[in-house]
């Protein structure tokens, strides 16, 4: 039986063009990207919606695990960044270059994508679709069955193995027909659309871009803890992270390195504070007097903050009143 691979996100789209294969005859087997910047779940092992996706559809799914690699593509994309920081056209052309060495080595023919002409702006239209085609050295072999009509025929439509008349000819940003289609299909249990990556998130993106500029070497820890607390540059060289409440305090003691820096009240409720980077006395002060601003007391009258280079470090303290407003603004991140 010939072999095809799906990108599967767990959407609709990805639902829908792997079901319209299928029913063709044709085995499938699922592959899911997951990275740090993803936002689908909370668990880092595999997203639960393309997992969903799978156990209804019937299929295999294979999820590769992709950051560290993909950070690359992140500091230095060859077609740019969209509207945040997020460098969609490269992106895909990475991915799909990943599933096509999982198709060969599994011996698939080629490769289903939910893909819909037009249907976003970066990388669903034709000429993004070709490049990404060219760019992974896998031209005729992406099946988009939800535009396929409206594409260039494949060569597994060529050849027979795709019965093209079966395919669609969907294009736009318009969900209804996919919709219709679904019902028709009797798929009545598949996630909202939403947006799925940090990169493309405004506030996550200035954090980033902030990383980029004075951390061009950071680590999946650095992006790690940019999806947690308040943020605040104190320095070229100096950052602080502060937790918002109870859990984020619990996930930074997690993240924390050994050449950080421990802050938070010697006494009553308040943040735990991380920071990285270079600190001096003048850098420590400022930190001080943010961790007080956000602690019980901090707004009434000075309280003592403590800092230690480990959990396990000395004890130092420092008396301060909690920051201004007006300052802090400047700072954050």
């Amino acid at each position: 039986m010939v072999k095809a691979i799906a990108l599967l996100s767990g959407g609709l789209d990805s639902i829908l063009a792997t079901r319209l294969i299928l029913d063709q005859g044709i085995e499938v087997e699922g592959v899911n990207f997951l990275t740090v910047f993803c936002t689908c779940t909370p668990y880092k092992r595999t997203c639960l919606a393309s997992k969903s996706a799978a156990n209804k559809l019937g299929i295999k799914l294979k999820v590769f695990e992709i950051s560290k690699e993909y950070i690359k593509v992140v500091k230095n994309p060859k077609y740019g960044y969209g509207r945040n920081i997020n460098p969609c056209l490269d992106c895909r052309i990475f991915m799909f270059k990943k599933a096509g060495e999982y198709m060969r080595d599994v011996g698939a023919k080629f490769l289903i994508t939910g893909e819909v002409l037009g249907e976003r702006p970066m990388s669903q239209r034709e000429e993004a679709m070709r490049i990404i085609e060219r760019d992974s050295r896998l031209e005729g072999l992406i099946v988009r069955p939800l535009s396929a009509r409206l594409l260039q025929p494949t060569l597994p439509e060529k050849e027979g193995i795709v019965e093209r008349e079966k395919l669609l000819d969907i294009q736009g940003r318009s969900r209804k027909p996919q919709m219709r289609l679904a019902k028709d299909m009797g798929i009545s249990d598949y996630p909202c659309p939403a947006g799925g990556c940090l990169l493309a998130d405004p506030q996550f993106a200035k954090r980033m871009k902030d990383l980029m500029r004075y951390n061009p070497d950071f680590t999946l820890n650095d992006i790690q803890l940019l999806k947690l607390g308040r943020h605040f540059r104190l320095s070229d060289n100096a950052k602080l992270v502060v937790g918002r409440n109870e859990e984020e305090n619990r996930k930074l003691m997690n993240l924390v390195r050994e050449d950080d820096i421990l802050f938070k009240p010697q006494s009553g409720k308040g943040p735990v504070g991380i920071g990285r980077g270079d600190f001096n006395q003048e850098s420590i002060f400022l930190a001080s007097q943010i961790i007080a601003r956000y602690s019980d007391g901090g707004l009434k009258s000075c309280i003592e903050i403590i800092n230690k280079s480990s959990p396990d470090a000395k004890e130092n303290l420092v008396l301060v009143c909690a920051m201004e407003e007006e300052r802090l603004s400047i700072l954050r991140i």
